[in-house]
């Protein structure tokens, strides 16, 4: 069951997590008021997944959370001030974080302070690219403090900058 949402009431209420979810203005920049959006809903009404013409924004989680989509993330990317919700890694992750592979601590360059476990972060290069997007499994300060364990479980990693 799929609906266009042109700013209606429901859109809104999703504008209003996702600033309580990533602080203001995400809302306004991952649904944006002049664009036309599909928000996929279960059979309750509940909203499942939010789309635009270039893919998937988020998926809506039974625990009121987002889960961000590749395209989401290039959103949040451009709107979000540095290094809120970004797990930065280097050279050495690039490759392997774009094709989908996980993060690992001893990889990881800096971290957004307010990370927390079980956050939806963007994984960056140092030189500022989206490589991915994901999980956080571990805060911010463990991030920088270990050098084994899984930083980020990544969801989706993106394409190099021209094959997008």
């Amino acid at each position: 069951m799929t609906d266009p949402a042109d700013g209606s009431a429901g859109v809104d209420q999703l504008r209003t997590i996702a600033d309580y979810q990533f602080g203001a203005g995400a809302g306004e920049a991952l649904f944006p008021r002049e664009e036309s959006l599909t928000v996929k809903r279960t059979t309750s009404g509940r909203p499942q997944q939010v789309h635009c013409e270039d893919g998937r924004l988020v998926s809506f989680g039974v625990d009121g959370r987002f889960t961000l989509g590749l395209e989401g993330g290039f959103r949040l990317d451009a709107a979000l001030d540095l290094p809120a919700y970004r797990v930065v890694v280097d050279d050495e992750s690039d490759p392997f974080v774009r094709d989908g592979k996980n993060v690992f601590a001893k990889f990881v360059v800096d971290a957004g302070p307010e990370i927390r476990p079980g956050d939806e972060v963007l994984v960056t290069h140092e030189r500022g690219e989206l490589l991915a997007v994901g999980r956080a499994e571990l805060d911010a300060d463990s991030i920088a403090d270990f050098n084994t364990g899984m930083a980020v479980n990544v969801r989706e990693g993106a394409p190099a900058k021209g094959d997008r």
